[in-house]
């Protein structure tokens, strides 16, 4: 595990914690945690700056933890799960690349009734995704791009997988968001967005209705230079007026749509 956010409050209804996974087998460009791209610890230097002077010390990305003592971080917080109607949400990376101990966290926390979230690429085997589902209140469901070849280009993955795991999810009844990352130059354009709307539409149901647009933003950038991963490949930010546009496009198809997590 690289992070463990408290009272998160975009990542899933009520106040959350987020528990971010190392481990992801996509490579995305834009991806705001690149850190979490190895499933294993990393070590990079830290500089500290005090005056002009620079002090460098070695620093880890990531930490083990048992289930129980998984468990017994996100238990700090159970009050504000009842109060707000909220849970954990599960996030990297990809959560789905640590299936068997996901597995034993996830009944660990429906034991405690606790909500849980999933935020997930859906890139797994199908046999994963079925065996995971029925402990997973909500998917937050990454919709990268419908094209083939540009999500392999892009993520270094196909999505056939993907979008069979989508569909199945939501004919098998579970609760699905859509997140749509939003990167000019990649999935921004309007004729995308309205064939993406379409693909949507046809799968729109009480328990898939809702779609949230991400804008892409530079905040991982940083991180490259930081964990010492070479150069990246960096986009424009979204315009205001555009996200909007293609909000009320969702709205008008019967979605519930919002601008961010």
């Amino acid at each position: 595990i690289f992070d463990i956010k408290r009272f998160a409050i975009h990542d899933g209804p009520g106040i959350r914690t987020t528990l971010f996974f190392n481990g992801c087998p996509l490579s995305c460009p834009w991806c705001h945690n690149p850190e979490s791209r190895n499933a294993d610890l990393q070590k990079y230097d830290h500089t500290d700056k005090i005056g002009n002077k620079e002090f460098i010390s070695e620093k880890t990305i990531g930490a083990y933890y048992t289930s129980e003592q998984l468990l017994h971080e996100v238990l700090k917080d159970k009050i504000f799960y009842e109060e707000s109607g909220g849970g954990i949400t599960c996030s990297g990376g990809e959560p789905l690349s640590q299936y068997s101990f996901l597995n034993k966290f996830l009944k660990d926390c429906k034991s405690e009734e606790i909500h849980t979230a999933l935020d997930t690429s859906g890139y797994a085997e199908k046999e994963i995704i079925m065996k995971i589902a029925p402990l997973v209140d909500l998917f937050l469901f990454d919709i990268k791009h419908l094209d083939n070849a540009m999500h392999k280009r892009f993520t270094g993955v196909k999505n056939d997988i993907i979008l069979r795991n989508f569909k199945w999810l939501i004919s098998a009844g579970y609760n699905v968001t859509a997140r749509i990352p939003v990167i000019p130059g990649i999935n921004s354009e309007n004729k995308y967005i309205n064939r993406l709307d379409k693909f949507l539409s046809d799968l729109l149901c009480d328990n898939f209705n809702e779609v949230h647009l991400l804008p892409y933003h530079e905040i991982g950038c940083s991180k490259y230079d930081k964990f010492n991963m070479g150069s990246n490949q960096s986009f424009e930010e979204p315009q205001v007026e555009l996200l909007e546009e293609y909000s009320l496009i969702f709205k008008k198809s019967g979605f519930k749509t919002k601008i961010g997590g």
